[in-house]
């Protein structure tokens, strides 16, 4: 009994606040909000979520950009790889994929310097070039993720602060002026509003950027698994293709009997 007359009474203290609110609007003439009034209304919290609006979109561009065709395997770096590959020109491939500057000629070099260490260790290469890749884009990408959680989080940070200016409004000056308790509401919807409008289309784009990352990826590895199809790695074992350091040397056993400290 004493649970629903409390229920009542907030209702109907509710109700009364929303009708106080609105005829201070109406008593105000309602007019149309600029963009810049609703930043104004939204408080300080639209600075920072102004700051992720513009990182989002930034991310989304470059994101866009980078998982492109263009991007990720040029039609000139595929065709002159394989005609490097026919040819037999496996130094010349080596040479061009060092300085294409593209993930695909990244992968095909860091794939022609493991040749001659047989078909293992080549394949071993090849996929750590391309997890390397996939994780760079991924990694970039997962920054819209993270503007989709914290938009909302600051967006309800501007809800609490603004529903303790309304209800501190209202404690000290009950409901006898309601524009001042309607623009402390009024910061709180367009707090929460804000962050909201952020948060869903920056989900979006991680999502489909991770579609096209993968698809990227797929492709990359269906040109260069194409390339490698029938190498030679008899012919080619034991010889230098490009110029990556070996570091690995054959054993000294006395070096080490050598360093050691005299009695």
């Amino acid at each position: 009994m004493k649970m629903n007359l409390r229920l009542a009474t907030l209702t109907s203290a509710f109700l009364g606040l929303m009708t106080a609110v609105a005829s201070a609007q109406e008593a105000a003439g309602h007019h149309d909000k600029t963009l810049m009034d609703l930043f104004k209304d939204g408080g300080w919290v639209m600075y920072p979520i102004t700051l992720c609006s513009v990182a989002m979109i930034w991310f989304i561009v470059d994101g866009v950009i980078r998982t492109s065709a263009g991007k990720l395997y040029p039609a000139d770096h595929v065709n002159n790889l394989r005609e490097l590959f026919k040819r037999g020109d496996y130094v010349g491939a080596y040479a061009f994929a060092k300085t294409a500057g593209s993930p695909l000629a990244d992968v095909v070099r860091a794939g022609v310097a493991f040749t001659p260490d047989g078909k293992t260790m080549t394949e071993e290469a090849i996929i750590s070039e391309i997890t390397r890749i996939q994780g760079d884009l991924k990694g970039r990408s997962s920054y819209l993720s993270v503007i989709g959680v914290c938009t909302p989080m600051i967006g309800l940070t501007g809800t609490v602060t603004g529903m303790m200016k309304a209800f501190d409004k209202l404690g000290s000056s009950g409901v006898g002026d309601p524009s001042k308790l309607a623009e402390a509401i009024g910061e709180v919807l367009v707090a929460t509003a804000s962050g909201l409008f952020i948060a869903i289309p920056a989900f979006m784009s991680y999502y489909l950027l991770a579609n096209r990352i993968n698809k990227g990826i797929h492709d990359i590895t269906e040109i260069v698994t194409g390339l490698f199809r029938a190498f030679p790695y008899d012919e080619v074992a034991g010889r230098k293709v490009g110029d990556e350091e070996i570091y690995a040397a054959k054993p000294d056993w006395n070096a080490s009997a050598s360093n050691q400290p005299q009695a």
